[in-house]
């Protein structure tokens, strides 16, 4: 499972942070190494372009091969490889239907609020009105992955209510002269978005976003604006990471600030809209992603060849889809990458009461109104669990009456938002907690 907190940095360090490769490195290295990727991706063009013709050959009726095993084992062996050296853009939503009180419906996805590092998308029902259901918001992560890796989450809410959510843009196409992107903009976008949504909505963030929800919450609250969220759920969120320490948590309190900016942060190239742009690599965290559990990404792309050769087109198709979306990258602002590092994962800005959004104190406290669901997931490696239930101290305005939270046994990270557990059990949740408290 990737880890959307977009804290593993390093594509050339072991998991103990103890550098393999390119033992000087520095900014200027990064930078080069970004450059280098480009060149390979150029590089394996033709390549490409030669396993879609080795499927083609394999599985043509008049091609006698396509129809002894090793026909289908050529075949196969190019669909893995495809799905291994394919470059890949921004994946679709995919989403075009809804069900509403079972019947099925058309779904429109619209863009209501456009701003250069990313945009308030809705998933329109064509012909439910809008006073039906209730707004909600998902916020997700700006880490690496883009905001339709919650496919799945969105697909598990969309049924009951008026979706919306955050679609970050790729940094390395945001031009230079958009200005910078840290923290505080961030929240900015938060604030914009909850505004133009107006009073009942529900915000659900999922995962990394969880403080600066808080943040944005509590200056809302603060401000008596009437945008102030009906209910607030964070779900397996880094809100205070002293509260269970895991591998992101120790990487970031062992290395210095000035090491992951050394380290991590890249110029954008100038065959970019964002060229000079500083930024995190889609390419170095898809590394960290892999370099986690390489032996799981090997087997799975074994079974896949399995699944090919033996004529299961349906279970390999979805292992393909996956990947689709899991190796689809895209790139993060430096300052907001560093900014998440210090504020969140070594100063604790947020539990310790040190907040601040353009110098002025962020006072959780003053959120009173907000219902607070946390959901943490028993499994979690990456935000374990203890890291966002901490969210119920920090927001003690709240009455206990109005505050729920939900450990969900046998998931994961990933688990949370997406797959079996997350529709039947934590969607649902989701859904009654607005109903009863929104």
């Amino acid at each position: 499972m990737p880890c959307i907190n977009g804290l593993f940095t390093d594509l050339v360090c072991n998991a103990e942070g103890n550098r393999v490769l390119f033992p000087h490195r520095n900014k200027l290295v990064i930078t080069l190494l970004y450059s280098i990727y480009e060149a390979n991706q150029a590089f394996l063009a033709p390549f490409r372009m030669f396993t879609e013709a080795t499927r083609s050959m394999a599985r043509h009726p008049f091609q006698p091969m396509s129809y002894v095993p090793f026909g289908s084992m050529l075949e196969a062996g190019a669909a893995v490889l495809d799905n291994v050296i394919r470059k890949r853009g921004k994946p679709a939503w995919g989403i075009s239907q809804a069900t509403v009180d079972g019947e099925a419906v058309d779904v429109s996805i619209e863009r209501v609020l456009r701003q250069p590092f990313g945009d308030l998308v809705r998933f329109r029902k064509i012909g439910v009105a809008d006073s039906l259901q209730p707004k909600l918001l998902i916020v997700a992560p700006m880490s690496g992955h883009y905001a339709t890796l919650l496919r799945g989450t969105v697909l598990g809410l969309l049924n009951e209510h008026d979706v919306y959510i955050t679609d970050w843009h790729d940094a390395a196409e945001v031009p230079f002269g958009k200005g910078r992107f840290g923290i505080d903009n961030y929240i900015d976008y938060l604030l914009a978005f909850l505004r133009q949504l107006g009073p009942g909505t529900n915000v659900v963030a999922v995962c990394q976003p969880a403080p600066l929800v808080i943040a944005a919450t509590a200056i809302l609250a603060e401000a008596g604006d009437a945008s102030t969220p009906a209910t607030m759920t964070l779900m397996g969120g880094p809100v205070d990471t002293r509260a269970a320490p895991t591998v992101p948590t120790e990487l970031a309190d062992k290395r210095s600030l000035s090491w992951f900016r050394s380290n991590c942060i890249a110029t954008v190239p100038a065959s970019y809209g964002g060229a000079g742009r500083q930024v995190y690599p889609g390419f170095l965290q898809l590394g960290a992603f892999i370099a986690m559990n390489p032996d799981r990404h090997l087997n799975a792309h074994m079974r896949m060849f399995r699944h090919l050769v033996e004529g299961d087109g349906e279970s390999a198709s979805a292992q393909r889809r996956f990947y689709d979306e899991y190796l689809s990258v895209m790139d993060v602002p430096a300052d907001y990458y560093l900014e998440t590092i210090r504020r969140v994962f070594k100063e604790h800005w947020l539990p310790r009461g040190k907040f601040v959004w353009h110098g002025h104190q962020v006072c959780p406290e003053a959120i009173e109104s907000t219902a607070l669901l946390t959901i943490e997931g028993e499994l979690d490696d990456i935000s374990a669990p203890g890291q966002t239930i901490a969210a119920h101290e920090i927001c003690s305005g709240i009455p206990a009456g109005r505050q729920r939270d939900l450990l969900q046994q046998g998931v994961g990270h990933y688990g949370i938002f997406n797959g079996r557990r997350w529709r039947e059990n934590i969607a649902p949740e989701i859904g009654r907690f607005i109903r009863e408290m929104g």
